[in-house]
């Protein structure tokens, strides 16, 4: 159920409406959905697993690659409560649920829904860029840390994006896209994996390094096995450009490798 309209760009939430574009009350303890729908989980250790997406709007870093575009550089959303969301997650034949963004964990009320799903005793994946660390009930933290090579640049945006956003952006999103002390924390809480999207080679020393300190604060192992390289690309056409690379750089490293199926099955259709 794609739905439209602004989202205060910074993540914090502005006007809320309704579907229709005509101003309306949010919801106390509602969230800003983007998207509501069935799919199969593409990525990661669950790939291939039915699952209902909960894709939120608002977003605290803005990659320049973002494949849920309307959920960072131009967010848009309809407010549901938390009631409405249970309802439309209970709607579709699935065990497992993917809270997704945008960052979800910007929005408190995430929590409440999380919880909620753990009641009912849904299996919940929460997509996260790792700078957000919230005590909620979470089967799978998917951890995304952002790259150096994410920061957006007035030459290096998304093709709509606005060249003043992207250089205002660019400053904050290098500055926030790695927070260590977050990282550790939802690696000692919750099972996880750490997912890096990758272009090529250059992008290793970074991981390497990040993975070393990331080591180093953390209470808890950090095998190669829960480390997930993950090409780049949005589009069939640019996964064919960048897959091969990251599955070689993934057996020289001994790390593992995931696919974006949904790309792979349905490009860069909504609702995948």
């Amino acid at each position: 159920m794609p739905v439209s309209d602004s989202v205060d760009r910074d993540g914090e939430g502005a006007d809320a409406r309704d579907g229709a574009g005509t101003p309306g009350e949010r919801p106390d303890d509602g969230l800003p959905i983007n998207e509501l729908f069935y799919s199969l989980q593409g990525e990661g250790t669950l790939a291939g697993v039915p699952s209902v997406f909960v894709r939120t709007s608002g977003c605290n870093l803005r990659c320049w690659f973002c494949d849920s575009y309307h959920t960072s550089w131009e967010p848009t959303h309809a407010y549901m409560s938390l009631e409405e969301i249970l309802a439309e997650i209970e709607s579709h034949d699935a065990d497992h649920v993917v809270l997704t963004g945008g960052e979800p964990l910007i929005h408190e009320e995430s929590v409440a829904l999380l919880e909620a799903l753990d009641d009912r005793g849904y299996h919940t994946t929460v997509e996260t860029n790792g700078t957000i660390d919230r005590d909620a009930p979470i089967d799978l933290a998917s951890i995304s840390p952002k790259l150096e090579s994410s920061t957006p640049t007035p030459e290096r945006a998304p093709d709509d994006a606005d060249e003043a956003d992207a250089e205002r952006w660019a400053e904050r999103h290098e500055r926030d896209r790695i927070d260590l002390e977050a990282l550790a924390g939802l690696v000692e809480d919750y099972e996880f994996q750490l997912k890096f999207v990758v272009t090529d080679g250059d992008d290793m020393p970074e991981i390497l390094d990040l993975l070393v300190e990331l080591r180093d604060v953390a209470d808890v192992p950090i095998r190669d096995d829960d480390v997930l390289l993950m090409p780049e690309g949005a589009t069939r056409e640019r996964l064919a450009e960048t897959r091969t690379r990251v599955a070689d750089l993934a057996m020289e490293h001994g790390f593992r490798y995931t696919p974006r199926l949904h790309v792979d099955l349905w490009n860069d259709a909504p609702e995948t």
